[in-house]
């Protein structure tokens, strides 16, 4: 099962993509996360359904610093990643 996540608000300058990939990395997920220039911050998980709605559900609060405006999740094709990385920016 796969999911792109696009989360806004205040994600950026705060640790939000670290977080992320420790959250994904320790749930055994695969993908990848990486920040947008237009503020957002985007993803691409896959794995196990369990795991990965325990991660959406993070991904709404994010670290301490974060203030998230909104998740959006659409449906993906599985990943080929092994692991869970940071991306450069698009």
């Amino acid at each position: 099962m796969a999911k792109h996540l696009i989360i806004t608000g205040v994600v950026q300058g705060v640790g939000y993509r670290a977080s992320f990939e420790r959250q994904a990395a320790g749930l055994g997920l695969r993908g990848w996360v990486r920040n947008r220039r237009d503020g957002s911050v985007e993803a691409l998980v896959d794995g196990d359904a369990l795991a990965l709605d325990s991660l959406i559900s993070w991904a709404h609060q994010g670290p301490p610093a974060a203030r998230v405006a909104g998740v959006a999740i659409k449906e993906a094709q599985a990943c080929s990643e092994n692991g869970f990385s940071v991306l450069p920016t698009v």
